[in-house]
């Protein structure tokens, strides 16, 4: 049985969507920053102590893979070393095994921000209807441009590399879906420009692994039905994947494998919520280190409310977020009875939280979070705000 695609749209009104993914991010930030490193493989992911040291003669000594000792993950890599097998969330140990050599490098990520806020805005002076998916990634509706798509894609390129230094791959297709597979067909610095009609040879070749939706989960489900290829799940019969995947879900294999996909570039949404969270460069035990944990709870809600109120917004729901040295994640919230933005309020409700977590181990990250936000002035009336209690003291003690 074979697949059918709808017919090529010919209007010359026809979508224009285009995802702009930059290459490599983090990484690429820091080799601006170290460009001697180029054309080396360089992994992120370090804490403070991986930061190179400067020696007297102004050369810089650099920590590698081999000397590390933890249990920290891959943040991401440069391209040399993806080549050695070194990929995003491995655990640093197995990637030390990898490419012992490669150079390992601290996080940065108010680096990182700054030139995510620099790239975006250059794409935003010459097509402003922009979807942001994230510090390294956006959609762009170019379909209202009059200029030639391969022309104005390439003046966006330009234009990102002028003001970031940077590179970024672009696929332009007639929908997000189609879009988000182009733009990685070619990386680095790559440029893909699609049409329905080009869905039969540039993607259903394609892994079905391809498609953004589809999870480690489904893609081995898939294979498992002798499902490997996008062309394969596009001739699928539908009755097998209602079967395996639910009616809902199987419904939408189905469109897009035949690459339709009727998403809008939606240019602005509002926050569902807003977090903070930090990963510590030892264990610490809420005993233990009860005060250096106070202190770093305190900052960590206090640049959660200055966020809310950077925004203009309240929330009501407050949630932390703990991760044990055994990688295990607990999280519990709480939720207020009227919208605050208040530091205060928030550190008291996360501690009562944390009083329901069992604490006689110790962690390696400590993160807050608020959510059901409204914007500031316009929230539903409610009571006071709930006044909590002592923060690790009742938690750590009560073992």
């Amino acid at each position: 049985m074979s697949a059918s695609l709808p017919p090529p749209v010919e209007s010359p009104r026809a979508r224009r969507i285009a995802h702009l993914d930059m290459d490599a991010f983090y990484a690429s930030v820091e080799l601006l920053r170290y460009p001697e490193l180029r054309g080396q493989p360089v992994v992120i992911g370090g804490m403070s102590v991986h930061a190179p040291v400067t020696q007297e003669d102004g050369s810089r000594q650099y920590a590698r893979l081999r000397d590390y000792v933890g249990r920290g993950v891959v943040t991401t890599s440069t391209y040399e070393a993806r080549a050695l097998g070194v990929f995003s969330a491995m655990g640093i140990m197995k990637a030390a095994k990898l490419a012992p050599d490669a150079i390992l490098l601290p996080v940065d990520f108010d680096a990182y921000r700054h030139y995510s806020r620099l790239f975006k805005q250059a794409v935003a002076d010459i097509a402003p209807h922009i979807e942001n998916r994230g510090i390294d990634e956006i959609y762009i509706d170019l379909s209202e441009h009059a200029e030639e798509t391969l022309a104005l894609a390439t003046r966006i390129k330009t234009a990102v590399q002028q003001a970031t230094g940077l590179s970024c791959s672009i696929g332009i297709a007639p929908n997000k879906l189609l879009a988000k597979i182009c733009s990685d067909l070619e990386k680095p610095n790559g440029l893909t420009i699609l049409t329905q009609a080009d869905i039969v040879t540039r993607i259903w070749p394609l892994p079905a692994r391809k498609i953004n939706g589809i999870g480690p989960r489904a893609a081995e489900k898939l294979t498992a039905l002798g499902l490997n290829t996008i062309e394969e799940l596009a001739a699928a019969d539908a009755a097998v994947l209602h079967e395996h995947f639910g009616r809902s879900y199987a419904d939408w294999l189905g469109r897009v494998a035949q690459g339709i996909d009727e998403r809008p570039v939606v240019t602005y949404s509002e926050p569902k919520s807003v977090s903070r969270e930090t990963t510590f460069e030892s264990n610490l035990h809420a005993k233990r280190d009860r005060e250096a944990l106070s202190g770093i709870f305190t900052r960590l809600c206090e640049r959660v409310a200055g966020d809310l109120q950077r925004k203009g917004f309240v929330g009501r729901t407050v949630g932390i977020k703990l991760r044990f040295t055994d990688f295990r994640i607990v999280t519990r919230d709480l939720t207020l009875p009227t919208y605050t933005d208040d530091a205060v309020a928030i550190r008291q409700a996360a501690g009562e939280c944390l009083k329901r977590i069992p604490l006689d181990q110790p962690f390696r990250l400590l993160g807050v979070r608020i959510g059901t936000l409204a914007k500031k002035g316009a929230e539903p009336v409610g009571g006071p705000v709930v006044m909590q209690g002592e923060l690790f003291r009742e938690s750590a003690d009560s073992k």
